[in-house]
């Protein structure tokens, strides 16, 4: 905080709107809106949160209601300033109005006001002050500001350092409400004498956010949260690049983060390859239960692709430009589209999709995506055996004693694998859980035990050491025309009580052949392995140990064999879990059936065993 950069510049004290455009900028955003942006911005006004309705009364504390206020707030405000047009104004004032008559911003039950939606009151109700402070009379700045100020000294209260504190650095709990309180600061530098501190506090924070961000671009918290987290990286980037001058953008893993959000999606477009906490695996796919509505608003995918225009914009990638042009052809939608009128360089020429590289290996989180090529009937996998946060943590946890993992979106799910083809996702993950099981995965049981803590609560990494963890890794990757390898090692993965002593798993793809899963297990003392293996929706017997899962037309045909002492045996099971709980309670919800899975075990304990699963697709 003493050493690092946060005093506004010069040129801006005294100056609204400052925090991410001036009244100079403004005139520029408002040619491009009529000009080379014009699409994209008809895009963004065809649907403005703030005149679809009206706020939520108070208190407002149903899940994500305030998330939205804040939001609806910075996009009413920033299109009254392009367009003029009062009615923009009105409905910015509407909701400010709403969020100062939240007594608690958050849930009342679970950290409130200084959460998730304290962030994103703080970022819009900040920059909607700040953007419309000529357009408010001084009666509802004083209203407005007084409010903003109450909120930012709980948050900077809460997230002051003291001795002994640790913060969860790499977890989106911590950088979206510090981001909030970040552009607050900006907003008051020098209305209220406490917000050069909070600008400190937020940078200082910061400083490990970034340093402790994913060296390869991969989001150890999987897609959903990558939809969630990275606007808010983002935000605060912008803001203190805009604020203070300095440009904090250049990391690997902001360089390579095209290569996450183009390698995790599916070649349907419609969803991803869904390591991690993301929605509700088959049921989302089945465009069914609670979550479909939010992830697929009126059926289109909401993946804020528009991020990446940001990132082209900085590194003048053509590649994360052509990224986002190939989802945007799939119709998918940001949840922030105004934001693109700023991000979007129209300069920068886009590589198109299909020059681009159909695989790639994020080394540092031990994650491996494969495809035949970018169309919509590619064959497709992706195949993971790494550490949670990846394997730079654990230098960083000894360099940094007050950084404090929170691993929970994390998923005991080493050596799994998730496959896609002509059309259809055939097997994988089964989504967001309140508790993550092996089980949920395409992977390894000891003893009907699986990795790390498992069963414990949401993070099953809480307490195991990270020096094991790291342990667990890809091995070796192989992409030849006619036949492509990735080998993982996940012994490490299993806790040392199971006594397993070897788990690595050999993945191979041959095209017309299909897939073969090797697998060679020992155990210390002997065991019953169970390999399981899952579908959205069932799974069928055929003769002898023959399988197969049928999703539309398309057909995975499951031959496995047994090198061991005892035979194979199998069972058909409906995958039940726990679905994550309301916010502070995660591990406490319902029980929800999601699909089929197969277990194949040994049919009696046994020390040594070596796996094998042909898997063979078939149909039009």
């Amino acid at each position: 905080m003493r050493t690092r950069k946060s005093a506004l510049r010069p040129e801006l004290m005294g100056v609204h709107p400052r925090v991410y455009v001036t009244d100079k900028e403004l005139v520029d955003l408002r040619e491009r809106a009529r000009t080379s942006h014009r699409e994209l911005w008809q895009q963004a006004i065809s649907h403005v949160r703030a005149l679809a309705g009206d706020p939520p009364p108070p208190p407002a504390e149903q899940r994500r209601q305030q998330n939205d206020v804040g939001i609806a707030i910075a996009e009413a405000a920033f299109i009254y300033k392009i367009e003029g047009d009062k009615k923009y104004l009105d409905a910015a004032r509407k909701y400010m109005d709403a969020a100062v008559s939240y007594d608690i911003w958050g849930y009342a039950s679970n950290k409130p006001n200084v959460d998730l939606a304290a962030g994103h009151l703080l970022y819009g109700l900040g920059w909607g002050y700040d953007l419309l402070y000529h357009d408010l009379t001084e009666k509802e700045r004083t209203r407005y500001r007084e409010k903003l100020i109450k909120q930012a000294r709980l948050m900077a209260d809460y997230f002051k350092p003291k001795s002994g504190k640790t913060f969860a650095y790499s977890q989106n709990h911590t950088f979206i409400p510090i981001t909030g309180l970040g552009v607050v600061a900006y907003a008051l530098y020098d209305e209220t004498p406490e917000a050069p501190a909070w600008a400190s506090l937020t940078r200082g924070i910061y400083d490990r956010v970034l340093a402790t961000y994913s060296q390869d671009g991969y989001y150890y918290e999987g897609f959903e949260y990558w939809i969630f987290s990275t606007p808010w990286l983002v935000h605060y980037l912008d803001a203190q690049a805009h604020a203070t001058g300095e440009d904090l953008y250049d990391r690997p893993g902001f360089r390579l983060m095209h290569e996450y959000v183009a390698h995790s999606m599916l070649p349907s477009g419609d969803y991803v390859f869904d390591f991690g906490d993301v929605f509700e695996g088959p049921l989302t796919r089945a465009h069914k239960g609670e979550e479909y509505p939010r992830t697929h608003p009126q059926g289109h995918f909401n993946t804020n692709y528009n991020l990446l225009y940001r990132l082209a914009q900085r590194f003048q990638s053509g590649e994360a430009q052509g990224v986002a042009a190939w989802l945007k052809s799939f119709g998918q939608v940001n949840a922030e589209d105004f934001w693109s009128l700023v991000w979007y360089d129209a300069k920068i020429k886009p590589v198109p999709i299909e020059r681009q590289s159909a695989s790639h290996y994020f080394p540092d989180h031990d994650v491996f995506y494969w495809r035949s090529d970018w169309s919509k009937n590619a064959t497709a996998f992706a195949f993971k055996c790494g550490p949670p946060e990846g394997h730079h943590t654990e230098a960083l946890l000894k360099q940094f004693p007050d950084w404090r993992l929170s691993s929970g979106h994390a998923h005991p799910d080493a050596n799994s694998f998730i496959i896609f083809a002509k059309g259809q996702y055939l097997t994988g993950d089964t989504g967001y859980a309140g508790v993550p099981m092996t089980e949920h995965h395409n992977t390894l049981l000891v003893d009907g035990k699986g990795q790390a803590k498992e069963g414990d609560g949401h993070d099953v990494f809480a307490g195991v050491s990270y020096e094991l963890l790291n342990r667990i890794r890809i091995t070796d990757t192989k992409v030849e025309k006619d036949r492509i390898m990735v080998r993982g090692d996940a012994t490490a993965a299993y806790g040392p009580d199971l006594g397993l002593k070897k788990f690595v798993r050999e993945f191979v793809y041959q095209p017309g052949s299909g897939f073969t899963v090797s697998d060679d297990v020992e155990t210390a003392r002997p065991a019953v392995l169970t390999f399981v293996l899952h579908a959205d929706d069932h799974i069928e017997k055929g003769e002898g140990c023959n399988f197969s899962i049928t999703a539309g037309r398309v057909k995975l045909l499951i031959d496995p064999t047994i090198d061991a002492p005892v035979e194979l045996q199998s069972a058909i099971e409906t995958n039940r879990l726990t679905a994550p709980g309301p916010p502070g309670a995660v591990d406490k919800g319902e029980r929800q059936e999601r699909g089929q899975k197969l277990l194949l075990s040994t049919a009696a304990p046994t020390t040594s065993a070596r796996f094998v699963q042909r898997l063979k697709i078939q149909g039009p």
